[in-house]
């Protein structure tokens, strides 16, 4: 078909005879740059439009020229670096076209050998063309002494006009800085220049540069729809938080320390991040884009427009079940609507296949099985352990129950639960042999909403802060014994809170105020997970590390080669998050209760947020999860024999901590190496000062002078990045899909005696859950957006596995990664036996659910298991 458009360009030196010595065969594979319609083919054929100069521009320079550097001999004429090649062409170029599916492609390249050429230990590129392509390996074939040598690339090309050096390419093993060749040490230095840059100007998306900003692109105060101005997070002992990704794009006019965004969407999704931290080309997380954006400019529009006319309230449980078993059906109005701007194939990704007009949604593996067992007491409680957000909960060492608060600025507030009011439901126990038995449990949402509590009830939104108390019973499970609501005193900060304690109770009145108790504290959950325990303790706090190993750690770095799995694609989604997730009016500032206040009340978070109890056990221990015991298996004793995020969690995070161990020893021989890696030490000096900077003075942050707090630190990195947020990440729809369980807000208060409130609760209770928490609107948002966030990538690559099979020439390391992935087939394995042992009674609980979390491995889609290298979603 289009053969007409790409003659067979023969290799003009071969023809002539010329550059017949030895040859190095080399062997390139790339991806063209992806083609969306039939003019983007046409054009993409040349790198450019099909103009007549354009065409003859094309043919007439070598397209792709790529140089080898020797690692062993020098030139005498380029100071200290290795001699630099002939240039080799990849042959052949236009005798494919562009595949249309970003299949890889295979090329040939021939570099004259001499001599004098010795090993390469890297390559120069130099992209002539007019469009970008990604450069996924080069192998050099019997290389003379040698054998085979493996470039791994898988970095973007763009044309060598828009760089001042061209493009370095270096060999698959690792070097600490001071055993580098000393040929390539220059290259190595000068490409981390390159990647750091100069810190000024707006980035342009053909730039390789990282770098660091505040959280000051979240609030739109130039906009002149609602209330959009949000204060800079970040930089502050007011508001501190990690950094983000430098974009430099310029200040808004109303205020010049915000950065200016388009609202409510940039129009093609794009937000500046380093060309190499974008979503890859096969994956379907570029669908996820777009469909974020859908979700954004168009869904939630037309779904807003439909509500003024509609009801926005479920009617009854089976209303809100009809979202999975019928749909929510749409007026023909908004229909077209939606249709009309969404593409036909995304369109079906929200709309039911047998052509009804309705959203649907897939059940929730919650109700599968079980309709109603989410209301059960047991439930409630086991979700602590194995739900969502299981890394929370905390063993209680003193009663009452005490607030971190400032009481200067908030009062007393200590809890008002008594030993009296726990007394009657501790199976003959006192609070004291409970306590002192590790028997009573709390889950604490008072001091993370208590200070923004009277600003969040000035809206819509009406709340308490919340804490729950639970009792370990002699079965293994938990029950939850009081619950505590507290609002800020209606005299000011400064006199406390009022609170209620609530008891179970499962008829009348109090067995409705039991219900409500319980939603209140599920939707300060909900918006804790998705704020601090998601967004906060994953997303952001792993940034900076990218940022601070590409700007401080050469990819000859062996840090670096054990790294960078983990970032995958998180530049990317955080990017997104900051575009329609997290932002002013974004999704969750829409959907969940804390509002407007979102981000700042996670940076209050963050103001307690240590590095080192980031690690499982240190954390486990700090909750009173778990004792030192080295007896025990991982060196730990459960307080709860049966807390299978714990339980499966350690599991994972020794067979890390081995993996990382087996690492790092195999380069660091001993801890003065560690003290005498430049690199290292100027990352680690970089990411404390500058990265996590508004905690720089912390005492507790690792001084990076043995090994093992290096192993600690990539044993954290990886942990976070990997187990952890697919313990918070992809359980979101199983347990949050079905919206009655989490969620998402609450809009009244406890009605009071006297009111139509009270008497509707006391003749509807459900109705009257359901007119307290979240309306139809919000959750049809919500459920479109974390179906989506839930689902695992068509290319994901899970923990253990890599990328490419030639990531390092180092033996040691490559069977280290073997041993890993071999240990976490075995963890498989036993986690799966776990879920089948009826005795542990908190794996599957009464919903008959089984806790799959943290299974390593996954098929793509909602699966509700699986743990990717990286937070990629």
């Amino acid at each position: 078909m289009f053969s007409n458009l790409v003659p067979t360009v023969p290799n003009v030196s071969n023809s002539l005879g010329l550059n017949k010595g030895p040859k190095i065969k080399g062997t390139v594979v790339l991806i063209k740059k992806n083609m969306v319609d039939f003019s983007d083919v046409v054009g993409s054929v040349v790198g450019v439009t099909t103009s007549v100069v354009d065409l003859a521009t094309e043919f007439l320079v070598e397209g792709i020229t790529l140089q080898l550097v020797s690692a062993t001999n020098a030139d005498p004429g380029n100071g200290l670096k290795g001699k630099v090649g002939k240039p080799g062409s990849v042959e052949n170029w236009f005798t494919s076209l562009p595949n249309l599916t970003g299949a890889e492609t295979v090329f040939t390249v021939h570099f004259d050998y001499e001599e004098d050429t010795g090993v390469p230990g890297a390559f120069l590129i130099k992209n002539n063309h007019l469009t970008e392509f990604f450069l996924v390996r080069l192998t050099l074939h019997d290389v003379p002494n040698h054998g085979d040598i493996h470039f791994v690339c898988n970095s973007w090309i763009y044309p060598a006009s828009y760089y001042k050096r061209p493009r370095v390419f270096f060999a698959n093993k690792a070097y600490l800085p001071s055993e580098t060749p000393q040929l390539l040490l220059k290259y190595r230095e000068e490409e981390l220049e390159d990647l750091r840059g100069d810190g000024t100007g707006e980035r342009q998306k053909w730039d390789r540069i990282y770098d660091y900003d505040v959280y000051n692109d979240l609030g739109n105060p130039d906009s002149i729809i609602g209330d959009l101005v949000r204060p800079v997070i970040g930089g502050s002992s007011t508001y501190p938080y990690p950094r983000r990704g430098r974009t430099g794009r310029p200040p808004t006019s109303s205020d010049p320390k915000s950065e200016s965004r388009m609202f409510p969407l940039e129009p093609s999704f794009e937000i500046y991040i380093p060309r190499d931290e974008r979503f890859g080309h096969l994956k379907m997380a570029d669908f996820l884009t777009y469909m974020l954006k859908a979700v954004n400019q168009n869904l939630r529009p037309a779904l807003e427009y439909a509500f003024t006319f509609l009801s926005n309230e479920f009617k009854d449980f089976e209303d809100v079940r009809e979202l999975y078993e019928g749909g929510f059906k749409l007026p023909g109005d908004v229909l077209n609507s939606i249709s009309n701007q969404i593409p036909t194939p995304m369109l079906r990704e929200f709309l039911r296949s047998d052509g009804e007009q309705t959203l649907r949604y897939p059940t929730p593996r919650l109700i599968q099985k079980n309709k109603s067992a989410w209301m059960t007491d047991e439930e409630f409680a086991r979700e602590m352990l194995a739900g969502v957000n299981p890394g929370l909960i905390q063993c209680l060492k003193e009663f009452p129950p005490k607030s971190k608060l400032d009481p200067n600025v908030y009062g007393d507030q200590t809890s008002t639960v008594t030993k009296q009011h726990l007394a009657v439901n501790l199976d003959g126990c006192s609070v004291d042999e409970a306590i002192n038995n590790n028997r009573l449990f709390i889950l604490d949402h008072h001091d993370a909403y208590m200070p923004f509590l009277r600003r969040i009830n000035e809206t819509s939104n009406k709340a308490y802060a919340t804490r729950t108390i639970l009792f370990l019973k002699g079965d293994g499970t938990l029950k939850p014994v009081a619950i505590e609501l507290s609002i800020p005193h209606p005299d000011g900060d400064k006199f406390g809170a009022e609170s209620t304690v609530h008891l179970p109770a499962e008829q009348g009145v109090e067995g409705t105020i039991w219900l409500l108790a319980k939603a209140y504290v599920s939707v300060n959950d909900a918006g804790y997970h998705q704020l601090v325990s998601h967004w906060l303790n994953t997303h952001a706090v792993i940034e900076p590390f990218i940022i601070a190993t590409n700007r401080h750690l050469s990819v000859l770095h062996p840090i670096h080669k054990l790294l960078h799995p983990h970032y995958r694609d998180t530049m990317n989604i955080n990017a997104l998050a900051r575009q329609s997730l997290v932002n002013a009016g974004g999704i969750i500032e829409l959907t969940f209760l804390p509002g407007k206040y979102a981000i700042e009340m996670s940076s209050a978070v963050y103001k307690n947020w240590v590095f080192p109890e980031q690690a499982l056990p240190v954390d486990l221990v700090k909750r009173g999860m778990a004792v030192e015991d080295p007896s025990c298996p991982h060196g730990l004793r459960l307080v709860i024999e049966d807390y299978p995020f714990a339980v499966d969690g350690l599991e994972i995070w020794d067979a890390i901590k081995t993996w990382v161990h087996d690492y790092v020893t195999f380069y660091y021989k001993t801890d003065e190496a560690i003290k005498q890696d430049s690199e290292l030490q100027e990352w680690w000096k970089e990411l404390v000062k500058v990265g996590h900077g508004d905690k720089q003075d912390e005492p507790w942050w690792f001084k990076m002078q043995n090994r093992e707090e290096l192993i600690e630190t990539c044993t954290i990195v990886i942990w976070i990045a990997s187990a952890l947020h697919a313990a918070v990440n992809f359980g979101q729809y199983p347990y949050g899909g079905y919206i009655v369980n989490r969620p998402t807000l609450s809009r009244r208060l406890v009605p009071k005696k006297g009111t139509p409130e009270y008497d509707e609760m006391v003749k509807s209770p459900h109705v009257a859950l359901l007119r307290t928490i979240t309306p139809k609107l919000q959750t049809l948002i919500d459920l479109s957006v974390i179906e989506i966030l839930s689902r695992h990538t068509s290319d994901e690559l899970y923990l253990g596995q890599r990328e490419d099979e030639h990531w390092t020439s180092d033996a040691k390391p490559l069977e280290a990664l073997k041993k890993f992935g071999k240990k976490l087939e075995e963890i498989e394995k036993k986690l799966i036996e776990r879920n089948h042992d009826e005795n542990l009674r908190n794996r599957n609980g009464p919903v008959n659910m089984p806790y799959t979390l943290l299974y390593p491995k996954s098929e793509k889609g909602l699966t509700g298991q699986g743990i990717p290298n990286s937070i990629s979603i």
